[in-house]
Protein backbone atom coordinates (compact mmCIF):
# COMPACT_ATOMS: atom_id res chain seq x y z
CA UNK A 1 0.00 0.00 0.00
CA UNK A 2 0.81 3.56 -0.69
CA UNK A 3 1.43 6.26 2.12
CA UNK A 4 -1.23 5.95 3.97
CA UNK A 5 -2.90 9.81 3.88
CA UNK A 6 -6.33 9.43 6.01
CA UNK A 7 -6.89 6.35 8.61
CA UNK A 8 -10.61 6.17 9.22
CA UNK A 9 -11.30 5.39 12.95
CA UNK A 10 -14.63 3.61 13.63
CA UNK A 11 -15.93 2.94 17.27
CA UNK A 12 -18.06 -0.25 16.88
CA UNK A 13 -20.17 -1.54 19.78
CA UNK A 14 -23.45 -3.99 18.79
CA UNK A 15 -23.78 -2.73 15.15
CA UNK A 16 -24.59 -5.76 13.59
CA UNK A 17 -27.74 -4.17 11.66
CA UNK A 18 -25.81 -1.87 9.61
CA UNK A 19 -22.36 -2.11 9.92
CA UNK A 20 -22.21 -4.02 6.74
CA UNK A 21 -23.92 -1.12 5.17
CA UNK A 22 -21.61 1.31 6.56
CA UNK A 23 -18.16 -0.48 5.92
CA UNK A 24 -18.77 -1.29 2.41
CA UNK A 25 -19.70 2.90 1.76
CA UNK A 26 -15.93 3.39 3.34
CA UNK A 27 -14.63 0.32 1.13
CA UNK A 28 -16.28 2.17 -1.95
CA UNK A 29 -14.13 5.61 -1.21
CA UNK A 30 -12.67 6.29 -4.55
CA UNK A 31 -9.37 7.84 -2.26
CA UNK A 32 -7.66 4.03 -1.90
CA UNK A 33 -4.90 5.33 0.15
CA UNK A 34 -7.13 5.04 3.14
CA UNK A 35 -6.75 2.50 6.36
CA UNK A 36 -9.69 1.91 7.81
CA UNK A 37 -9.53 1.01 11.62
CA UNK A 38 -12.87 -1.03 13.65
CA UNK A 39 -12.15 -0.62 17.39
CA UNK A 40 -14.51 -3.29 18.46
CA UNK A 41 -15.92 -1.89 22.05
CA UNK A 42 -16.74 -5.37 23.72
CA UNK A 43 -20.06 -6.24 21.05
CA UNK A 44 -22.08 -9.08 22.50
CA UNK A 45 -23.40 -9.05 18.81
CA UNK A 46 -21.73 -10.03 15.81
CA UNK A 47 -20.23 -6.79 15.06
CA UNK A 48 -16.67 -7.74 15.33
CA UNK A 49 -17.04 -11.44 13.30
CA UNK A 50 -18.08 -8.47 10.18
CA UNK A 51 -15.64 -6.10 10.77
CA UNK A 52 -13.56 -9.65 10.78
CA UNK A 53 -14.90 -10.18 6.85
CA UNK A 54 -13.78 -7.16 5.80
CA UNK A 55 -10.36 -7.33 7.05
CA UNK A 56 -9.69 -10.89 5.56
CA UNK A 57 -10.98 -9.45 2.59
CA UNK A 58 -9.13 -5.85 2.35
CA UNK A 59 -5.99 -5.25 3.48
CA UNK A 60 -7.04 -1.36 4.31
CA UNK A 61 -9.21 -2.65 7.41
CA UNK A 62 -7.63 -3.44 10.90
CA UNK A 63 -10.12 -4.35 12.80
CA UNK A 64 -9.30 -3.92 16.92
CA UNK A 65 -10.12 -5.17 19.93
CA UNK A 66 -10.82 -3.58 23.80
CA UNK A 67 -13.03 -4.18 26.45
CA UNK A 68 -15.82 -2.22 26.45
CA UNK A 69 -15.15 1.11 27.53
CA UNK A 70 -17.09 3.51 25.39
CA UNK A 71 -16.65 5.58 22.38
CA UNK A 72 -13.84 7.86 23.46
CA UNK A 73 -11.68 4.96 24.84
CA UNK A 74 -12.70 3.40 21.17
CA UNK A 75 -11.09 6.42 19.70
CA UNK A 76 -8.40 6.92 21.46
CA UNK A 77 -7.35 3.35 20.85
CA UNK A 78 -7.84 3.86 17.42
CA UNK A 79 -5.52 6.45 17.31
CA UNK A 80 -2.59 4.96 18.53
CA UNK A 81 -2.47 2.71 15.56
CA UNK A 82 -3.68 5.25 12.92
CA UNK A 83 -0.95 5.54 10.53
CA UNK A 84 -2.49 8.07 8.14
CA UNK A 85 -1.55 11.49 7.59
CA UNK A 86 -5.30 12.65 8.54
CA UNK A 87 -7.67 11.38 11.08
CA UNK A 88 -11.21 10.99 10.47
CA UNK A 89 -13.60 9.36 12.59
CA UNK A 90 -17.21 8.02 11.85
CA UNK A 91 -19.61 6.75 14.41
CA UNK A 92 -21.12 3.43 14.21
CA UNK A 93 -24.24 5.11 12.49
CA UNK A 94 -22.84 7.19 9.53
CA UNK A 95 -24.65 5.35 6.95
CA UNK A 96 -23.91 6.43 3.30
CA UNK A 97 -20.57 8.45 1.73
CA UNK A 98 -19.35 8.83 -1.31
CA UNK A 99 -16.48 10.36 -2.08
CA UNK A 100 -15.91 12.64 0.78
CA UNK A 101 -12.04 12.28 1.81
CA UNK A 102 -11.21 12.54 -1.93
CA UNK A 103 -12.67 15.83 -1.55
CA UNK A 104 -11.24 16.81 1.51
CA UNK A 105 -7.82 15.71 1.21
CA UNK A 106 -7.31 17.63 -2.31
CA UNK A 107 -8.80 20.68 0.10
CA UNK A 108 -6.03 19.79 2.70
CA UNK A 109 -3.22 19.59 0.37
CA UNK A 110 -3.69 22.71 -0.49
CA UNK A 111 -3.69 24.29 3.22
CA UNK A 112 -1.37 21.68 4.41
CA UNK A 113 -0.03 24.23 7.07
CA UNK A 114 -3.43 24.50 8.56
CA UNK A 115 -5.50 22.06 11.06
CA UNK A 116 -8.73 21.70 9.48
CA UNK A 117 -11.32 19.27 10.85
CA UNK A 118 -13.69 18.09 8.61
CA UNK A 119 -17.09 16.65 10.27
CA UNK A 120 -19.59 14.28 9.06
CA UNK A 121 -23.02 14.88 10.71
CA UNK A 122 -25.49 12.22 10.20
CA UNK A 123 -29.19 13.77 10.92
Amino acid sequence: MADIKVSVIIPVYNVEKYLRQNLESVQKQTLKDIEIICVDDGSTDSSCKIAEEFAAADSRFVVIKQQNGGAGAARNNGLRHAKGKYISFLERNFGTIRGVYDRGESSIELFDDLSITLSLIHI
